[in-house]
């Protein structure tokens, strides 16, 4: 006899339900056991039946010492991605710290009194950031600007199938009213 397809939602009946925990719970513990014994890896499965009641299988060992390793491990790790994004940001960190050293010497130097103390090269980066910037703002105003057309251009259209809805079926798809000279009464 061939099984058919089980769909995964929770079994009504309560009997069935048991029933299903319990044979589902022994293959999930043999299947432990089996690759524990395999890969010979240390596996710990912990299960709450719907009772309330524990079941749990450490291979090697107890569960306590597996749960201790797991959580140290786990706070290992956890300490090496921080030193990691760390390492990972200070060379950003720095490039935008030097930006702003150089935007508020030039602010310094254009709100007070110019720029007399400042040298060429300085000058010359100062113009480039600023440049720079510029550029940026400028591509970020055209993406508003290009999703904007995009949007009113969409509301067009929709506007578009709306009135030739409205002339091939005589009247508003909304409309309890009829049709007067050939124009379409919106109401809703």
């Amino acid at each position: 006899m061939v099984r058919g397809k089980v769909r995964m939602r929770r079994i009504e009946n309560l009997a069935h339900r048991r029933v299903t925990f319990c044979k589902r719970r022994e293959g999930l513990l043999k299947k432990a056991r089996e690759l524990s014994v395999l890969c010979d890896a240390e596996v710990g499965v912990i299960i709450f039946s719907s009772q309330g009641k524990l079941h749990e299988l450490a291979t090697n060992g107890n569960m306590q010492s597996l749960v201790k390793r797991y959580q140290g491990d786990v706070v290992e790790s956890q300490m090496q991605n921080r030193a990691l994004q760390s390492q990972v940001a200070q060379p950003g960190i720095f490039l935008v710290r030097e930006e702003i050293d150089q935007l508020q010497q030039g602010l310094r130097s254009m709100y007070g009194g110019g720029a007399g103390d400042m040298t060429l090269d300085k000058l010359h980066t100062l113009e480039k950031s600023l440049e720079l910037w510029i550029c940026q703002m400028r591509s970020t105003k055209m993406l508003i600007m290009q999703q904007e057309i995009q949007f009113l251009e969409n509301k067009v259209k929709e506007q578009n199938e709306l009135m030739n809805m409205c002339s091939v079926f005589g009247g508003s798809p909304y409309s309890t009213h009829p049709v007067s000279n050939g124009n379409c009464f919106f109401s809703i």
